[in-house]
């Protein structure tokens, strides 16, 4: 971490922690506020190939939400779903590989990601954004979702039609929302009462505990076809969240378990590219 990351990281919790003697609301607010801001947009070059794509839109709202569309009316659509502080830009390897299979390809940018509008970004936004996405450029019998794009994949195919026809590819998933949330609490140092208050915001914006929103959970209703690769190191999306999906046995999930590719490099390594080309 840079000096200007830690003294910044440094002001945060000292605010949050002076705030929470004052008002533990508050804090959880502001917390919550830090929780679904990404800090960073991608600032990688837009690969080539996106130029040429036909570029979509959605309306979120009053939010506006780009997305690219390659190889359009196949009868097979693939819709890639990126992760947190990440965009479509980042899958453009998959895109071509894909066409080639005749499949029509997908990818949004969720806001306030890429060249979306917004600023904060909620797993129930996300799932709404992918519902909407759905609804508009369906039917769509193929996903492919890393990180934080993984959650929201799993609360989106558990809320419509699908079987087993339906085949999903899962990177290092985001399993548990409440192990983000030990995560980020554990960062900033922020206290037990603060997370009850910070549980509590969740409760109210969204009508369910934290705890509800976990791909485990959503496995029970899901039908479709799934491949799910992580990686043993994963210091983002731990492993072991992941395994006790495993340890359910599933009938219609497969593991692949990787070692040394950590979080970022595991959907750009070559195999696993090949994996899931193969797969889909």
């Amino acid at each position: 971490m840079k000096l200007a990351q830690k003294l910044a990281v440094n002001y945060l919790r000292a605010r949050l922690n002076i705030t929470a003697v004052v008002s533990k609301r508050k804090a959880a607010e502001k917390a919550f506020e830090i929780f679904c801001t990404p800090y960073r947009r991608s600032k990688r070059k837009r690969p080539p190939i996106f130029d040429s794509a036909e570029k979509i839109q959605i309306k979120l709202h009053s939010t506006v939400i780009r997305g690219y569309r390659f190889n359009s009316s196949q009868p097979h659509k693939l819709l890639i779903i990126h992760g947190f502080e990440s965009s479509a830009n980042s899958f453009d390897r998959y895109i071509s590989p894909f066409i080639k299979k005749g499949y029509e390809v997908l990818a949004f940018d969720a806001p306030g990601h890429g060249a979306s509008e917004g600023k904060q970004i909620t797993l129930p936004m996300y799932i709404e954004m992918l519902r909407k996405v759905v609804e508009d450029f369906g039917p769509i019998d193929r996903f492919m979702a890393h990180s934080f794009g993984g959650l929201a994949l799993a609360h989106l195919l558990e809320s419509i039609p699908h079987d087993e026809s339906t085949k999903a590819v899962f990177l290092a998933p985001a399993t548990e929302t409440t192990t983000a949330i030990n995560s980020f609490f554990k960062f900033l140092d922020l206290n037990d009462n603060v997370r009850v208050a910070f549980d509590n915001v969740i409760v109210q914006k969204s009508g369910v505990h934290p705890s509800h929103f976990s791909i485990r959970r959503a496995m029970n209703g899901i039908d479709a076809t799934i491949l799910w690769i992580h990686d043993e190191l994963d210091q983002l999306t731990p492993i072991g969240d992941a395994l006790k999906v495993k340890d359910d046995n599933h009938p219609n999930i497969s593991f692949e378990i990787t070692n040394g590719l950590g979080h970022q490099k595991l959907y750009k390594e070559n195999k696993v590219v090949k994996r899931v080309i193969e797969f889909l």
